[in-house]
């Protein structure tokens, strides 16, 4: 399984960003292969959830990991048929292994309103 992690940085290590469409990079995993990659997000100045879930559709992701999430991205991502499972903060090594684990909450309906990570 392919799973993305908002992340502040560019590896396991890195801290979960709780922005999804507007965090720095998101960190794809994949579950079997521990193999992972780092792709930079880079937001426009609007729409940034719907880009970002489009993005993770365009690279088959199965799950999300993250902080918050806003009501376009979660329709975005449901569409795709892509699960939304909530940071328990920490880094997204940390958030993989609580996954793996079963201790993430799945996220059923957006956490934040429109343009919650948009600051000018």
């Amino acid at each position: 399984m392919k799973v993305a992690v908002s992340a502040q940085g560019r590896d396991l290590e890195a801290m979960v960003d709780s922005r999804f469409g507007r965090c720095s990079y998101f960190i794809i995993v994949d579950l079997e292969t521990e193999k992972f990659e780092a792709v930079a997000n880079r937001p426009g100045p609007g729409g940034a959830g719907v880009a970002a879930a489009q993005l993770m559709a365009q690279r088959e992701v199965e799950a999300v990991i993250t902080g918050n999430l806003g009501p376009k991205a979660g329709q975005g991502l449901a569409v795709a048929g892509i699960t939304v499972y909530r940071s328990q903060g920490g880094t997204v090594k940390e958030n993989l292994e609580a996954l793996r684990a079963g201790e993430l909450e799945e996220l059923g309906n957006p956490t934040v309103g429109s343009r919650f990570g948009y600051h000018r």
